[in-house]
This record gives structure tokens, C-alpha cells and sequence, in this order.
């Protein structure tokens, strides 16, 4: 299994995966017996490109044990190793009791119409791409998108700059930063900036790009031509702003770890950078950061801010749509068995009897018999 997920994700990546998955398995008796979902027929499931196995459990495995058929589309990008998945796993969960999963690289026509056969359909990828999957579903049927947002992550004045600068490399690098729950922006206070700019430069500058099969690879080159393209396209277009790095090797599929330091900008709104390229911005006053968190742009694809030593966010719960994390980055409050996300309805929303709404995402909650009423 270590083998077919390091097609797509470094080892360290995957070994993480693996973990977060048995974990998932665990609490799966403990997440029905919370949410007692209903019996659905069948549930049609876009893989995403990456966290495969992860995502195999999340969409395929648990909804199976209230679902008498799944039937699942891997992305194209990834579509050998997914299937690698499924062969290594499928046949061990036969006679387990759970209902059929399907795994097949159909054409984007073919699994439409078999979502529109389906009681429950969970969508991964851009949100206008599920706008288009909505369309051919009746209207009682159950759409779950799963997008993405920036996931900011703050570091005040009361934080520890060493701690903030290895917490920060681990919320970007995950699996060489291509994965939604990666931070794309770092709002570092003003008295810190000269702390933690410096290290997080030094940092960077020991890390280099080599084997995703090897355990000690922190950086490899990366699965997405386009990611490479888009991060080559924004460091062309913000050079006066890179601290560290900076190139960009498209035919290597190379993007060099790299760090850029911005002033305040609050009209800056950062891409999904699926690449190892760390965002610092610098502010002064936390309304700055509110602000922008409340901002259209943000309360669209707000999912999770993290904070680290900021007072004046210590008793908030979200901020915007985005859920706060205190003092813990995305990877350590994610949990398989609890709602995902925010509120922002471009990174995760619920869609039913055509109303659509924003909020944490979890199937077998959805599916609750509360739920679906």
C-alpha cells in the first residue's frame, strides 16, 4: 500500500496517510452510532488527486456500511495509483458486511449519469465543477462538494518564533504542499517579522527536492503539471517579493522551496498554491486580519484559520466562515470521524432540494435521518 501511495505523495506523506486512515477505521463505529444515518442505495463519489487512500476510507469504505453500492470515479491524473488502491484494499473488505464499492476510470459522461441514479453523490474539486455535477441531479438527491480555501495562518506577537517557523513549514510542506488543508497565506505580526522571516528562510534553504519514495524527502517534484505551471506564473509575477528560491523547473515538474515576504495587502487574496511556496505577510493589527477574513473573497472559501500566539483571537470560534484552530495547524484538528471544513461555500458545502449551504461536512451526518428531513 506504501508502494501505490508514493506514486502521488512523498513517503513521509504517505506514512502519515496510512496512519490517519487506520485511525478513520477505528472511529468508524463510534461516527454511526453518533450520526445514524440512513440506509442510502447508492452513493457515486468523485476521488480526489490526492490523500487516495485517505479518501478511499473517508468516501468509499465508511459510507459502505450504509450503502448498499458505491460507486467511485478517480481523477484521471491519478487514475493507476487510485485503482492500486482499490485493488490492494477492495478484496479485503468482501464478506465484512458492507455494501459494493466500484471502482472505475469512467469517461466524465458515464458517471454523471450514474450520479444521477444515486441517493447521495460526494463531490471533490472546483466548485464551479460541482455546480455542473448539480445540474444533473434530481432534486433530492444529496450533494456534498468538498472544495478548498487558503487556510491562513497567523502568528502573533505572543508566539514563540522558532515553534511558529517549524509549524509553519509543516502546515505548507505537507507532501510538498499539495494538499487543501496546506496554508497558502502567513500573517506574521510586526514585532516577529525580523524573527521569523530570517528563519523560515534558513529553513527552506536546507530542504531539498529529491525522491517522494524516500523517507527523508520533505520536497519532491511535484504530481501536477498545472501547479507547476500556476506557481511559475505567480513568482513571475511577485519576484520583487521572493526572500528564498524562486525557480521554477517545468519540465522537471521542480518548484524550488520557496519563501516570498509581502507588506499588508488587504486586497491580496493568495491561490491554492499546491506547491511548496510559503506566503508571508505582515500585519500589525489583528482587525486587519478580520477584516479579511470577512472579506467576499474569504467568506466564500473560508474553511480553517490557524493561531498562534494572537490574544486578540483567543476566545473566537470562526472568524468570517473560517473555523478557528488555536494554537494547532489543519492537519492536527482534521479528524475522518467529524465534520470537515468551514463555512465558506466554495470550500465545502451541502446541497438538497435545491437549497445550498456552507458549513462542515461529514456523509454520515448528512445522511442522518435529521439531516435529510
Amino acid at each position: 500500500m506504501h508502494a501505490a501511495l508514493t506514486r502521488v505523495a512523498t513517503a513521509q506523506a504517505a506514512t502519515d496517510e496510512l496512519f490517519r486512515s487506520l485511525r478513520a477505521l477505528s472511529g468508524a463505529p463510534w461516527e454511526l452510532l453518533r450520526n445514524s444515518p440512513d440506509r442510502l442505495g447508492r452513493l457515486a463519489t468523485f476521488l480526489p488527486s490526492n490523500n487516495l487512500l485517505y479518501s478511499y476510507v473517508l468516501f468509499g469504505v465508511i459510507p459502505s456500511l450504509y450503502t448498499d453500492e458505491v460507486r467511485i470515479r478517480p481523477s484521471a491524473r491519478v487514475a493507476p495509483a487510485a485503482m492500486a488502491v482499490h485493488e490492494i484494499l477492495g478484496p479485503q473488505l468482501r464478506g465484512l458486511g458492507g455494501g459494493r464499492i466500484i471502482m472505475a476510470p469512467t469517461s466524465q459522461r458515464d458517471f454523471l449519469a450514474d450520479c444521477a441514479r444515486s441517493d447521495a453523490v460526494v463531490f471533490t474539486g472546483q466548485p464551479d465543477n460541482g455546480e455542473a455535477v448539480a445540474a444533473h441531479l434530481p432534486a433530492g438527491a444529496l450533494l456534498l462538494t468538498f472544495g478548498s480555501g487558503p487556510n491562513p495562518l497567523v502568528v502573533g506577537p505572543a508566539a514563540d518564533p522558532e515553534a511558529a517557523c517549524r509549524t509553519v513549514l509543516d502546515a505548507r510542506l505537507y507532501n510538498s504542499g499539495q494538499d487543501c488543508l496546506s496554508t497558502d497565506i502567513v500573517f506574521v505580526h510586526r514585532s516577529l517579522v525580523r524573527e521569523v522571516v530570517p528563519r523560515l528562510a534558513e529553513a527552506l534553504a536546507g530542504i531539498r527536492v529529491g525522491d517522494r519514495r524516500d523517507p527523508g524527502t520533505r520536497v519532491a517534484p511535484l504530481v501536477y503539471p498545472d501547479a507547476v505551471e500556476d506557481a511559475a506564473r505567480f513568482l513571475t509575477a511577485h519576484r520583487e517579493f521572493v526572500v528564498h528560491g524562486g525557480r521554477v523547473d517545468v519540465a522537471r515538474h521542480v518548484v524550488e522551496p520557496t519563501l516570498l515576504h509581502l507588506p499588508w495587502q488587504e486586497a491580496f487574496h493568495p491561490p491554492e498554491f499546491f506547491s511548496p511556496v510559503v506566503c508571508v505577510m505582515e500585519y500589525d493589527d489583528p482587525r486587519k486580519i478580520a477584516r479579511w477574513l470577512n472579506s467576499p473573497e474569504e467568506t466564500a472559501r473560508g474553511m480553517y484559520v490557524s493561531v498562534f500566539g494572537e490574544p486578540a483571537f483567543a476566545e473566537a470560534a470562526r472568524i468570517g466562515t473560517s473555523v478557528v484552530c488555536h494554537e494547532r495547524i489543519t492537519f492536527d484538528a482534521e479528524d475522518g470521524n467529524r465534520p470537515f471544513g468551514g463555512y465558506g461555500p466554495r470550500a465545502g458545502s451541502v446541497r438538497r432540494n435545491g437549497t445550498v449551504t456552507g458549513r462542515p461536512l461529514l456523509l454520515s451526518a448528512e445522511a442522518g435521518s435529521r439531516a435529510g428531513s
